[in-house]
């Protein structure tokens, strides 16, 4: 059967038909407060000179990730749980996976470059403002869109053009679970795959890495006040990047032990992909950045007047 005559069936719901109206319910109320709260953060950090700095951007441009993200998934999420058979043409899977890994690898760019951004100002203050001017900022940005996405549609495409003779996805939405439906394991998108990861996934976490031990170690030598400042601006970056890897962790899971785990506990792992890190995100800047947090009092105080 020739893959762009089916359709792909999504079979990681869970009682579909009984809880449908709860699914609804549930991720509706998820995908409005994804969209209120990622757009509260870019629309403060634009609307605000003060925020017009390289890490309010950065922030503004994971919130923007958010947004992308959860659209590419909810809609579809949405609708499957209000139909009686949940399933997903090749092509539309293709580009829920396009999307998926272009904007995590989008996302752990732009964590580098904030840790980059806190890297200057920590440990090179004199030289901070030349090296994240403007147009050191706008080619940080560019890049970190642009090398994860051509990266990540190479690997779409030699996905899409694998034969499937399995058309039952295990899970809800599309990832790296679709190579299980090939009718061929491709050596080269195996190899590929690996590439994209260390470029993608392990560098950036490890230069990361480097950034923050070069900051706390400047920090330590330093006098004891500057452990405050480092907290402020460096500790929220390191939640989301925990946060972003414990659920890099659960997709890679699901992938390897598909089959060892139980529906329920991959329907969970899998909802946790998509819900955690988009909502936390506004939540972690906006309530640990003090300027963010200090500009979203001002607007709820204005609201409830």
């Amino acid at each position: 059967m020739n893959v762009t005559n089916g359709l792909i069936s999504l079979g990681g719901y869970v009682d579909v038909d009984k809880y449908r109206y709860v699914y609804f319910v549930i991720l509706l109320m998820l995908y409005v407060l994804i969209l209120c709260s990622n757009g509260t953060i870019i629309c403060l950090i634009w609307i605000h000179r003060s925020l017009h700095e390289a890490m309010y951007i950065f922030i503004a441009a994971l919130s923007l990730n958010s947004l992308l993200f959860s659209t590419a998934i909810y809609p579809k999420l949405i609708v499957d749980v209000l139909s009686h058979r949940q399933t997903i043409s090749h092509t539309g899977c293709m580009f829920q996976l396009f999307f998926f890994y272009s904007l995590a690898g989008s996302d752990l760019f732009l964590l580098s470059a904030m840790a980059y951004d806190r890297y200057m100002s920590i440990c090179k203050p004199l030289h901070y403002a030349t090296a994240m001017r403007t147009t050191n900022v706008t080619i940080f940005l560019a890049l970190a869109w642009f090398l994860p996405g051509c990266q990540i549609a190479v690997a779409t495409f030699i996905n899409a053009k694998q034969k499937l003779c399995r058309f039952v996805l295990g899970g809800i939405f599309c990832n790296t679970s679709v190579n299980r439906l090939h009718c061929v394991r491709s050596q080269m998108l195996v190899a590929y795959t690996v590439f994209i990861f260390i470029n993608n996934g392990f560098l950036p976490v490890l230069f990361i890495f480097y950034t923050y031990f070069k900051i706390f170690v400047v920090v330590y030598r330093s006098c004891g006040g500057a452990w405050k400042t480092t907290a402020h601006t460096c500790f929220p970056h390191l939640m989301v990047l925990f946060s972003f890897s414990c659920l890099a962790s659960f997709d890679i899971i699901v992938d390897k032990m598909e089959s060892k785990l139980s529906k329920l506990v991959r329907l969970i792992m899998m909802l946790q992909i998509v819900v955690y890190n988009p909502l936390l995100n506004p939540i972690i800047y906006g309530v640990k950045m003090k300027e963010i947090w200090k500009h979203i009092k001002k607007l709820f105080h204005h609201l409830v007047k």
